[in-house]
């Protein structure tokens, strides 16, 4: 069954950015309606949507753990449907979003039905505390151009971790300074969360103009 889907953005515009909320917070967080409304600010069209165990929390108050993977994917694969299928979608989103998206790109590479960008805001690369379990493995022979934004010093993916891994050429990595999973810095470092998002909004917005 298809999500249901909060837009910004002109109608008209030649594609589509979907993001995938993370796994802690809802399609309205903070992070997500900046990125939203500063993608639209800049003439792009996004579409917003939540996996099964965030609208059943959304009904009921309760916090619940995210779907098992299984549906996860599924979820994406509707969602994907829904907007007319994958030729004109750039699919994303925050850390576990934008993880399942990068799955889902791969999955439709193999069917030679490609989406036409991947981007992924603040890629989970290995689990918490926990920097052997890598989740890169699909990302080696990833061909769909892909734009990674991540900060610096993310726990879940630093400078320093990336470095080590084996990417596809096909994927850009834009690093925010200082930034940890949310993009946020530390306050000595003169830099602003305010700032850091906007460097990757612009960032993001340039990528998928240079995909239209």
């Amino acid at each position: 069954m298809a999500p249901e889907f909060l837009f910004n953005g002109p109608e008209g515009a030649p594609l589509t950015i979907v993001l995938g909320h993370g796994a802690g917070a809802p399609m309205d967080s903070p992070f997500m309606v900046a990125f939203a409304e500063g993608l639209a600010e800049r003439g792009h069209r996004v579409a917003r949507f939540e996996f099964p165990y965030m609208v059943k929390r959304r009904e009921t108050g309760t916090k619940r753990p995210p779907d098992r993977a299984p549906v996860l994917l599924e979820t994406w694969r509707d969602a994907i449907g829904a907007l007319g299928g994958p030729e004109n979608l750039i699919i994303g989103g925050k850390s576990m979003g934008g993880r399942i998206a990068s799955m889902i790109t791969g999955e439709l590479e193999t069917a030679g039905t490609p989406v036409r960008g991947l981007a992924c805001l603040g890629y989970p690369f290995h689990a918490p505390g926990r920097p052997e379990n890598v989740r890169t493995e699909h990302l080696a022979a990833l061909q769909t151009p892909s734009l990674f934004l991540q900060g610096t010093r993310d726990t879940l993916g630093s400078r320093q971790d990336v470095a080590g891994y084996t990417l596809s050429p096909a994927i850009t990595l834009h690093w925010l300074e200082d930034g940890d999973h949310g993009f946020k810095p530390r306050v000595k470092s003169g830099l602003t969360e305010d700032g850091n998002w906007t460097e990757a909004i612009e960032a993001l917005a340039a990528f998928a103009d240079g995909l239209s």
